[in-house]
Order: C-alpha cells, then structure tokens, then sequence
C-alpha cells in the first residue's frame, strides 16, 4: 500500500514536471515568434518612409512603389504564419528591388534620408534573420519534445501541437537585401 503510493506520487510528480516543461518550451515559442513580430512591425514602419523617399526620386517606378505597400498591409491582416511568413518574404524581395533602384538614380543614392532609412532598413532585416533562427531553434526544441518518449504521453493528452517554422521558400530569399550605398 505505502509503496503503491509512493510510485503513484512519483508518477504524478514526473507528469507535473513534464507538463510544465511542455508549456515552458510552448511559451518560448510564443515569446520568439513575437520578437520576429516585432522587428516585422520595425520594418514595416520603415516601409511608408523609404517609399516616400524613393517617390520622390522615381515616380515612374509606382509598380513596385504600390507593390511594397500592399504587402505589408497584407502581412498586417494575415493571422497565420505560414500566411504571414510567405508574404514577408514578399516583402523582403519587393523591399531589395526597391534599394536596387537607388543605383539607377544617383541623386537618390546621395539623399541623406535615403542612407539613413537603407541602413535602418539593413539593421531590421539582420535583426529579422536572428530572431528566425531563435523561433525556428525553439520550434525545433519544443517539436522534438512533443514527439520523444515520454513526453509525447503528455504531450498528446493536453493537445500540444507542433509548432510550424519560419521558413524562406526561395534561395533569392535566403539572403537579406543589399542596401549598401558606395
């Protein structure tokens, strides 16, 4: 009887354990998608100010000008990250043909608000690819922990799920735009 009780408080102490471990790694998750989220929101407030900037320079370039805006009005709607991390990465390819065009106009090249947003620009999208790599490893931590023994005994009962990556789905967007002006 005493040791019946014994495994049985064991037993129940190992699954409180494993429990919270499942929502500690769960709640990493969450806490590193929202530091992509928020350098997604610093990029997306530079967004209005470099299309202002280039406007003025190349009004005959509005397709990609319009292009840019409506991505990041569609990534500010979009619920789910599979949805938002596909239009980002959009966003990072219109955003890299937009500094491109600085080569073909010189004088925008040499605005000083235009070097001040590029570089801004540049320190978001290296901010960006750490916090991918942070989420992307947390995912990978909680994931794994959720399908290993036991934990998965845990795990299926209180419906933890996996959680889904940050991917890049082109290798033109495996690296971050070059704003670098000479």
């Amino acid at each position: 009887m005493f040791g019946t009780l014994i495994v049985l408080l064991v037993l129940l102490a190992a699954i409180v354990w494993i429990y919270n471990l499942l929502v500690k790694d769960r709640n990493q998750v969450l806490a590193a998608w929202s530091d992509i989220d928020v350098q997604l929101k610093r990029r997306h407030d530079l967004i209005p100010h470099l299309v202002t900037t280039v406007k003025a320079y190349a009004d005959y370039e509005k397709a990609t000008l319009l292009a840019v805006t409506e991505l990041r009005s569609k990534s500010e709607a979009a619920a789910h990250l599979p949805e938002k991390a596909l239009i980002e990465n959009e966003i990072e390819a219109a955003i890299s043909r937009l500094t491109l065009l600085a080569e073909a106009y010189p004088d925008l090249k040499a605005d000083e608000n235009f070097r001040q947003l590029s570089e801004n620009l540049s320190e978001v999208e290296d901010h960006i690819q750490y916090a991918r790599r942070y989420y992307n490893g947390s995912v990978r931590i909680f994931n794994t922990r959720i399908q290993s023994f036991p934990h998965f005994l845990i795990a299926r009962p209180f419906n933890f799920e996996n959680a889904e990556f940050f991917e890049v789905d082109s290798a033109e967007q495996r690296h971050s735009p070059s704003v670098e002006l000479n």
